[in-house]
Parts: structure tokens; C-alpha cells; sequence
């Protein structure tokens, strides 16, 4: 009895050690270290401050803003999450967002896991009670929105959400939770909405692609958080053709499910070529509802026009490009100079 005790113990960490494995290597940094990512000249004042007291926030999550010296009144808000292993600041430097909120008057949240929650610093869009209404690391976020509309006076009608990786499906969950919080969402390299629902399914997903579900079967999903929704917000999503990290057959389930859900048919998507890749766009009633950024050659990360060697150095998953994902969102929200 004892001898199967300890025969069963030791296949249980071996598949414990196994499951670690396939984190790492799923996750597993790019060429530039994390190290490096997250290093900061000591005499450089951090952009972002943090932010306490938000709200009960049953996920865990830290609250972080940058909020310009200038503002108009009933300024927009624009939300911004990491993938893993980065932070907001790495991330902030690479894609020169705080840049853009001076500029063009606008408040700037990152919402920053916490290592306690997820070893790899990951949002946890694939477990259930993280994204469920109301609760967990959604609920945590939408506090942080709350808060941030009311100490700056937002205007509600310009709340703007961009993700990253695994910001960018918990971008897609926030949208399909809360359509009427925001009125323009980016998903980049991201994963449809209901993609998994544990640890393993995500990685697999991740890798290989999700699942294959008819196109009413991914709207479902939607419509079962949101049964009584009636508009939604624009919604671009945008995807490497070289991404190694996250399958781009999900960047193909993404536009399935909001094609769906919006009520817009594939063949009636306007494509045009670019000398960056491929853009599709959808309308519906004369605005812009769907957009598809397919980057020819761009790998695992947010494609952007560096200005800089500190911002090319700050973040190994903000990776150069002829296209500027930030300037772009910049001209799709109306986010002008």
C-alpha cells in the first residue's frame, strides 16, 4: 500500500513538473529578456502612478494611471492591457501611450496583474471565475473604469479598451461582458471570447488554434453573457502572420465571433491591401464596426513605428514595424491632435 502511495506521489510531480514545461515554453520570452524589458534609467520619473481604494477588487489586480497635466473637459479614457510577462511601464515605453494621452488630452489606465495571481503575470481570461460578471479580475477592471470616470470627470460616451496577448482576451471578455462601458475596443493577438476554460485548454489553443465551432456557436457565447445587448462598439482586432505564440486561426475565430454577434456577413467585408499587410472592414449603418489587421511578417506583439532605441529596448513584445498600432487606434477613435 505504502509502495503505491509513493509510486502514485511521484507520477503526480512529474506531471506537475511536465505542466510547468508547457507553461514556460508557451510563454517564453523573445530574444530581449525581461530583464530588459523592465529596466529604467534611475533618474527617469515613472509616467504611471498607482492608484488605491478603487473598490473591493475581488480579482487582485493593481490600479495604475497616467493622467496629463492638461485635460479638456469630459476627457476619453483609454484602458490598455499587458500580455504576460510584461508591466505597464515596459509596455507604456515601447508604445508611447502616456506620449499620445499629452498630445491628444486623454486619461490612460493600466490595470497590472499580479504575480500571486499568475506566475507568468498573465490575465486569467481563461478561467471561468476570473471573467464571470461582476466578479474576479472583470469585475476588478470595470472598479478601475468606475473609479477613473469619476475622480476625472470622463466622458462616458469615449471609454476606449486596447489589450495585448493575454490583455487581449481579456479584452475580448470585457467587451462581450460590459458592450455598453466602451465605444471602441483593439484585440491584439488575442483569443475569442469562450476560447477555454482552464489552464491547459488555453495553451493548446494558444498554440494550435481553438476549437472548431460553427460561427453561431461562437456568437452564443457572446449572447450568453449579453442576452440583452443591442449595440456594440467598434472592434478591431489585429494579428501577426508570423506569430509563433498565439495561433493566427484565433485572429480568424475573433472576426467569426463579433461577425456574428454584430450581425454582419464575411463576403460583405472591404478588403484592401496595404504595404504593411491586409486590412478588412466591415460597416454597419455607415459606421465602422469590424476591422481586421492582418501584418504580414510581424511576430507575437503590438506592431509600432519606434522613435526612439529606448522605446525599441523597453519591451520585447512592442515589435517594430511600417505600422504604428498606437497611431492607428489614435485615428480610428477619433483621438485627434
Amino acid at each position: 500500500m505504502t509502495f503505491k502511495l509513493q509510486r502514485s506521489f511521484s507520477r503526480l510531480l512529474k506531471s506537475q513538473k511536465t505542466y510547468r514545461k508547457l507553461v514556460a515554453k508557451a510563454l517564453r520570452t523573445p530574444a530581449r529578456t525581461a530583464s530588459r524589458q523592465t529596466k529604467r534609467p534611475a533618474d527617469t520619473k515613472p509616467a504611471l502612478s498607482e492608484v488605491t481604494g478603487f473598490g473591493s477588487n475581488p480579482g487582485r489586480l493593481t490600479m495604475k494611471v497616467f493622467v496629463p497635466s492638461k485635460l479638456p473637459a469630459q476627457p476619453p479614457l483609454v484602458v490598455v492591457l499587458h500580455g504576460c510577462r510584461q508591466t505597464p511601464e515596459s509596455f507604456d515605453t515601447g508604445s508611447g501611450f502616456s506620449k499620445l494621452a499629452t498630445q491628444r488630452g486623454f486619461v490612460l489606465l493600466y490595470p497590472e496583474q499580479r504575480e500571486a495571481n499568475n506566475s507568468q503575470r498573465c490575465f486569467n481570461w481563461f478561467r471561468p471565475s476570473a471573467i464571470a460578471r461582476d466578479r474576479g479580475e472583470l469585475m476588478s477592471i470595470r472598479q478601475m473604469i468606475e473609479h477613473a470616470c469619476a475622480r476625472h470627470r470622463i466622458g462616458r460616451s469615449r471609454i476606449y479598451i486596447a489589450g495585448l496577448s493575454a490583455g487581449g482576451a481579456m479584452t475580448s471578455a470585457l467587451v462581450a461582458t460590459y458592450p455598453d462601458l466602451f465605444a471602441g475596443a483593439a484585440i491584439f493577438a488575442g483569443m475569442p471570447f469562450g476560447a477555454a476554460r482552464d489552464t491547459m485548454a488555453a495553451i493548446r489553443s494558444m498554440r494550435s488554434g481553438v476549437s472548431r465551432r460553427e460561427p453561431r456557436e461562437w456568437g452564443d457565447l457572446v449572447r450568453g453573457v449579453s442576452p440583452a445587448a443591442t449595440g456594440w462598439p467598434s472592434i478591431s482586432i489585429w494579428h501577426g502572420t508570423a506569430d509563433g505564440v498565439v495561433n493566427p486561426v484565433n485572429a480568424m475565430a475573433s472576426i467569426s465571433q463579433w461577425l456574428e454577434v454584430t450581425g454582419l456577413e464575411e463576403p460583405a467585408g472591404r478588403i484592401r491591401q496595404m504595404s504593411w499587410g491586409t486590412l478588412k472592414e466591415w460597416k454597419s449603418r455607415d459606421r465602422l464596426q469590424l476591422s481586421f489587421y492582418s501584418v504580414r511578417g510581424l511576430g507575437h506583439g503590438l506592431p509600432q513605428r519606434f522613435s526612439s532605441q529606448k522605446e525599441r529596448a523597453a519591451d520585447a513584445y512592442v515589435l517594430q514595424s511600417e505600422l504604428s498600432g498606437p497611431l492607428e487606434l489614435m485615428r480610428s477613435w477619433g483621438l485627434k491632435l
